[in-house]
């Protein structure tokens, strides 16, 4: 299927080389069950925020309100 893909749309060649090199990563990410959303999740509450605070507070305050929501 990526050779073909590789071959119809060229463009794609790059993509098509990173499939193939992680290739069993691929697989695994769209077969098992097990997935991180919810660490990313909690990265992305995390740097929002640290974006809203800064400037503002050290890290002491910022572990606080990360802490209480």
């Amino acid at each position: 299927m990526i050779t073909q893909v590789r071959a119809a749309l060229p463009h794609l060649q790059s993509f098509c080389n990173g499939l193939e090199l992680d290739r069993r990563a691929v697989v695994a990410g769209l077969t098992l069950p097990y997935h991180n959303g919810h660490t990313e999740g909690v990265n992305t509450r995390t740097k929002r925020i640290m974006r809203q605070m800064h400037g503002r507070a050290g890290f002491d305050l910022l572990r606080h309100r990360i802490l209480l929501q």
